[in-house]
């Protein structure tokens, strides 16, 4: 999600603003201490410009 919202050029700030959580809380998302609702993740998903599914998958490079 990191490289995601990095990608996009939004800072936690900025995409936490729009999703109207904290940057904290963002944080806590990026390195997977939060668990989400899926309405959180279709949230999210919309506001990166990707599908839900893309964010509950592991992406290629990611260690499992």
């Amino acid at each position: 999600m990191r490289d995601l919202r990095r990608s996009r050029g939004l800072t936690q700030e900025k995409l936490a603003e729009q999703l109207a959580v904290t940057p904290r809380y963002l944080a806590g998302i990026e390195r997977g201490e939060r668990n989400l609702t899926l309405d959180s993740v279709d949230a999210l998903a919309k506001q990166l410009g990707v599908a839900s599914f893309d964010l509950l998958t592991p992406s290629a490079g990611a260690a499992h």
